[in-house]
């Protein structure tokens, strides 16, 4: 894990090498926040040229067939219950400043989130809960590497019943789609997922879900057992999780530049991927090493 600005580690010979060939950036980046965080966070028209400044940069380390992945959350107008179109505006910066296709948007929710806008939800109750982020798929290719059999999810319980009994009604949908009498009965070992999925044991909805509130993991733990600050806006491991999976293979190389708690380096771990993680704040770099419990020292670089 590199220590220090993103603007600069990815100009640093240890990054560089390893030009042409990382195969995902997965990363969220500070978001245009009203209110100023430790980690760090810019507003308005500056924080658009910011983030568009590092699309050449990371566009530049991919492999022809690699991916940017980036979450951005949702942004507001100082002093007014009304959303701001700033998140939007900056995802298009990006997107335009490396000339990158928009392969697909991602929703993720987080139902574990505090309420905010504070003022709106909480104090004058004139907007709910805003829970959801949005998750950006680009590449420099129109044909990333990608396999949705990397990240199949269980059948449903009816889906099961239907391949055993191999019996359902075909014919022609309302919407026009005619369904033959063998469309469903192969089993591909599990169903495809969509763009708005749910990874928990709660009934199914219509997002992405994660929650992120299990506090005895070890990376909370060893926080407080070395009495190092836990980062205030830690990403769920499933998430990096889903997208590693989807976007690479066994021995790629995955990089974070906004790296936090370094939730995308331990995923990238576990699932057996090579990694790089970049963070500005060195008491993050420190607590990130209780992701990982065997291999504290492999950290910091």
């Amino acid at each position: 894990m590199v220590l220090g600005r993103a603007e600069d580690a990815l100009k640093s010979d240890l990054v560089q090498r390893h030009k042409g060939s990382l195969q995902l950036v997965f990363t969220s980046p500070p978001f245009p926040l009203n209110h100023k965080k430790k980690y760090g966070n810019l507003r308005g028209e500056k924080y658009v040229a910011w983030l568009a400044s590092f699309a050449q940069p990371l566009a530049e380390l991919l492999a022809p067939d690699g991916s940017i992945v980036i979450e951005l959350g949702n942004a507001w107008e100082p002093g007014k219950p009304v959303m701001s179109t700033l998140a939007l505006e900056a995802l298009l910066a990006f997107r335009k400043a490396a000339d990158l296709y928009l392969c697909q948007q991602f929703i993720c929710n987080n139902p574990a989130r505090l309420p905010s806008p504070a003022q709106w939800v909480n104090v004058e109750r004139i907007r709910v809960k805003d829970s959801f982020t949005h998750l950006w798929w680009m590449s420099p290719s129109a044909r990333p590497k990608a396999d949705n059999r990397r990240v199949l999810k269980p059948y449903s319980a009816a889906m099961l019943q239907l391949l055993k009994s191999r019996k359902y009604s075909s014919g022609k949908r309302p919407s026009q789609h005619n369904i033959r009498p063998t469309s469903f009965l192969k089993d591909h070992k599990g169903a495809i997922p969509s763009n708005a999925l749910q990874f928990t044991d709660d009934p199914p909805t219509n997002f992405l879900e994660f929650s992120n509130t299990q506090s005895r993991e070890e990376y909370q733990r060893y926080c407080r057992e070395h009495g190092l600050p836990t980062h205030p806006a830690r990403m769920p491991i499933g998430l990096p999780e889903f997208f590693i999976k989807f976007l690479t293979e066994s021995g790629d190389l995955v990089l974070d530049p906004f790296a936090g708690s370094n939730t995308t380096g331990a995923a990238a771990e576990y699932l057996g991927r090579r990694w790089l993680s970049i963070e500005l704040q060195a008491d993050y770099v420190a607590g990130s090493r209780g992701r990982f419990p065997e291999a504290p020292t492999k950290q910091l670089l």
